[in-house]
């Protein structure tokens, strides 16, 4: 396996953290003091934690392909938890959206 394939999934791996961290904070939001919870600041640490691991992506990658592979993997795993944890609902421009989420990650890693 090639650093270039590592460094896609080292960032599809904090995009898994990200989203795992947007969750505790998603929690923290539902409460009073949001800034007080434990939920806060365990979505405060999982973030922080990608830092290392940026720093090595960011070698072997160029930032416009980081940038794009990160938010569209965000995108798509935070409306899965969406959809799946808070039972949010998607409507026919939304599930059009993630269509063109994936036809783009498909073309950037094909021509990138």
């Amino acid at each position: 396996m090639g650093t270039r394939t590592v460094a896609v999934l080292v960032t599809i791996a904090f995009s898994l953290v990200g989203v795992l961290g947007d969750y505790f904070l998603k929690l923290a939001s539902a409460r009073e003091q949001p800034l007080r919870t434990g939920w806060f600041y365990i979505g405060f640490a999982l973030y922080a934690s990608t830092a290392f691991g940026w720093v090595y992506v960011m070698r072997y990658l160029k930032l416009g392909t980081i940038s794009v592979l990160y938010s569209v993997s965000m995108v798509l795993l935070l409306t899965a938890v969406g959809v799946v944890v808070f039972r949010e609902s998607l409507n026919s421009f939304e599930v059009a959206g993630i269509v063109l989420a994936l036809a783009s990650l498909v073309l950037l890693m094909r021509f990138a």
